[in-house]
């Protein structure tokens, strides 16, 4: 029904059924295998010829192993889903940091109703839009006050000469004074009050 593709290594196709029905179909299934060597994206897809049942879609959850074992255990956490429209996917993981190199991750697999599925799904989506925009706003945040920085670094400079017209030359001898500032320190800029002078 389904496979798993782990990068650098061979396609799993040893797929467990979790749950059987009393009518013989399975709806949870899990794959298994080691952590290491280390892995960032799991692709999850249905064979060819699969056709899941109306209004179903297959929910992907992984378990990572668990570095301080407890009485539940380490919990699945769900990263995407699959359906007939979207038969293949490419899920971003991120093994736990305190991960010793032994252990074995599961992959599970539930069938449930696409209106089970879509909220998680809806939810997961906001959680990496969030995170996204975080990135991105802080990254914009620090661009614009590394510009301010430079612009006054080279203002500070300019206005230190007695003549209301500065020569193209002491531009560029604070351009060269700069340059060599940032050879010798390149977080000079990021210190909250970098030096002023020229």
């Amino acid at each position: 029904m389904f496979s798993v593709i782990v990068p650098d290594r061979p396609c799993l196709t040893d797929i467990v059924a979790v749950d059987q029905q009393p009518n013989g179909q399975a709806t949870k299934f899990a794959f298994n295998f080691p952590l290491v060597p280390n892995f960032s994206e799991v692709v999850v897809f249905l064979l060819p010829g699969t056709v899941l049942p109306p209004d179903t879609a297959a929910a992907i959850y992984i378990q990572f192993p668990d570095p301080n074992p407890g009485l539940n255990g380490p919990e699945f956490r769900f990263i995407g889903a699959l359906a007939n429209e979207k038969p293949s996917s490419i899920f971003t993981v991120e093994p736990p940091q305190n991960m010793g190199p032994g252990g074995m991750v599961t992959l599970g697999i539930s069938l449930e109703p696409v209106q089970t599925v879509a909220p998680q799904l809806a939810a997961l989506e906001a959680e990496k839009g969030a995170s996204g925009q975080m990135v991105k706003q802080t990254r914009q945040i620090t661009t614009k006050v590394l510009a301010q920085r430079i612009i006054g670094n080279a203002f500070n400079f300019l206005a230190s000469f007695d003549d209301q017209v500065v020569p193209l030359k002491a531009f560029r001898d604070w351009w060269t004074k700069f340059e060599r500032k940032v050879d010798m320190d390149p977080t000079f800029l990021e210190r909250e009050d970098p030096s002023a002078s020229g």
